[in-house]
């Protein structure tokens, strides 16, 4: 198993406040990678310099051994993004969403068109194709955001907060079918602030506080650090390594 991303030393700030300081960690290739920490630790801004969507104030990122400040364009194509916001335009079908969004990376006609609906297929919306997404549930439009940001068949998925806000089983059809997505190769980047969620779906997990990565190991390696303090779980080691529970944090 390669290293597929790696993030080394990235510094950002804002008005003369870092927010982020010195962020470091790997993503292995074929790995789920959770990415935990409270409100300030630089999570979110991490994440948008790791897609490109801002730039670094310095540090680097590395996509299979090459700066993506080289590749931008290829880089974004290889990657997709499941923002926290819901992003899709309510004026258009389920369907005209998902084929938008694919186009935007190059595909057309007859191959469009299928990878639209494999991609509705996948997330259990190809029968409500025609409706537009201001009729759908929260947990679909969720499940159509995450249509949206597969379609291209990225290597590396970013997954931010993807079941907020939506009910127990609409949460267990999208951890089911990031399971499966990564059964078939995807990667993925996982933040959540429910601890279960990390505990059936990460391999590894990372813990960001303060604008710097605090712990990075194998989630067993992890737990077995921390037994020998009375930690015996995920939230218990958060919370008594950061002094926040995480759920307080959504």
């Amino acid at each position: 198993m390669g290293r597929l991303l790696e993030v080394k030393q990235l510094v950002k700030s804002y008005e003369g406040k870092k927010v982020v300081d010195n962020m470091s960690f790997n993503v292995d290739e074929g790995e789920i990678l959770g990415f935990l920490g409270p409100n300030g630790a630089g999570k979110s801004t991490t994440i948008r310099m790791i897609t490109g969507i801002e730039s670094n104030g310095s540090g680097t990122v590395l996509f299979i051994g090459k700066n993506i400040n080289t590749c931008m364009k290829d880089y974004q194509h290889s990657i997709g993004v499941v923002p926290q916001e819901i992003a899709l335009y309510n004026d258009l079908s389920a369907y005209d969403n998902v084929k938008f969004f694919c186009s935007l990376y190059g595909y057309q006609k007859s191959e469009l068109e299928e990878r639209t609906k494999e991609a509705l297929g996948f997330v259990g919306l190809w029968d409500r194709r025609k409706e537009r997404p201001g009729k759908f549930s929260g947990g679909m439009k969720r499940r159509l955001n995450i249509a949206c940001s597969i379609a291209h068949s990225p290597k590396l998925l970013i997954m931010d907060e993807p079941t907020v806000g939506i009910d127990p089983q609409s949460r267990n059809n999208i951890m089911e079918a990031i399971k499966i997505l990564n059964s078939r190769g995807t990667t993925i980047i996982y933040v959540s602030h429910y601890m279960e969620e990390i505990e059936s779906l990460c391999s590894r997990v990372v813990i960001a506080d303060k604008g710097h990565v605090i712990e990075d190991m194998d989630k067993v390696e992890l737990k077995r650090k921390y037994k020998i303090q009375g930690q015996n779980s995920l939230e218990e080691i958060f919370l008594h390594i950061t002094g926040t529970q995480l759920r307080d944090e959504v």
